[in-house]
């Protein structure tokens, strides 16, 4: 708007015809301009059909051109400048319509990227839901199968031994309330999940009494660090399903937590009888599923590995630390 009237001002024309030329064209393509960012606004053509902006701009300019000639010959009652006028109208179509295009391209392009990015928010909460509603359900598979277990051996106790099934009605409600609280929280520090794992194990030595031994150690400064809540339990229940159900003597799981970089890195590693079990094959519901929920968590197929030598089966466990 400053530079027309500035040019109409120097090409000799008086302050106040080069003002009102000057509001007057530049707010009919203002407002064309702003009819057209409208209308990509709520309409986006698809590809190959941008032939109709370009249409669009074009009868706009026509209709900008021919508002602001009716105005200025109206309020500007000077013959010579309405010939003047007459002969500009061609620089003005294009001058309004080079605007107006312009307009119409940054709106577009604005609005499809405006788009994208919901499109793609969209997608993303979508993806989170699923993986949320898979997390969710995998925990909760989890839970039936432990409990049905325990079950098990509270009927099997209450006949022979009243008061270790007492103890274990106990510590079995001790730990699903603490299993509902942790389904609150998608992470958990070390040191909580150990202490939630030590209610699972005081209830698995209840089953099978003096047969089932367990060593815990951790590294000073790993208790900090975090890890998916409830990722321990299933580990260790299915080293004691290999440790301790074929066999009838005494059997030690050992839980080993380093911190390694950015890593909490665990070792759960339990004795078996290979005349009997086959741990690269037989890795159960547990492991599959702490596989799957590793993926969901942390878009990586690399933090579970699993090996069996010498009588030994070892399960290593990653958690990046984000």
């Amino acid at each position: 708007m400053g530079l027309h009237g500035a040019t109409l001002y120097w090409l000799g024309f008086d302050l106040q015809t080069a003002s009102k030329d000057s509001v007057v064209s530049n707010v009919t393509i203002l407002l064309s301009s702003l009819i057209v960012s409208n209308t990509l606004r709520y309409y986006q053509p698809g590809k190959g059909k941008y032939f109709y902006i370009v249409t669009w701009c074009f009868l706009l300019a026509i209709l900008a051109v021919f508002v602001t000639r009716v105005i200025l010959v109206r309020f500007i009652s000077d013959p010579i400048y309405a010939g003047i006028i007459d002969k500009s109208l061609i620089i003005r179509f294009c001058v309004s319509f080079l605007l107006i295009s312009g307009m119409g391209l940054i709106s577009m392009l604005w609005y499809t990227q405006q788009e994208q990015k919901e499109s793609e928010r969209r997608k993303a909460d979508a993806e989170k839901l699923a993986r949320e509603a898979e997390l969710y359900n995998l925990r909760q598979q989890l839970q039936p199968h432990f409990l049905f277990n325990s079950l098990n051996s509270i009927s099997a106790l209450i006949g022979r031994r009243p008061d270790e099934a007492r103890t274990m009605i106990y510590q079995l409600s001790d730990f699903l309330r603490g299993t509902l609280r942790k389904e609150e929280n998608e992470f958990v520090s070390l040191e909580e999940e150990l202490q939630h794992l030590q209610l699972y194990l005081d209830i698995e030595k209840v089953r099978f009494g003096h047969r089932l031994k367990t060593e815990i150690i951790h590294e000073e400064g790993c208790t900090n660090l975090i890890l998916p809540a409830m990722l321990l339990q299933p580990i260790v229940e299915n080293a004691i399903k290999f440790g301790l159900y074929d066999t009838t003597g005494e059997v030690t799981i050992s839980i080993e937590a380093k911190c390694l970089q950015n890593y909490l890195v665990l070792n759960i590693r339990n004795p078996y009888d290979e005349a009997t079990v086959r741990p690269k094959s037989g890795t159960g519901f547990g492991l599959g599923s702490i596989k799957r929920r590793m993926y969901l968590l942390f878009a990586r197929t690399d933090l579970l590995e699993i090996n069996g030598e010498n009588n030994t089966f070892t399960t290593v466990v990653k958690i990046p630390q984000i």
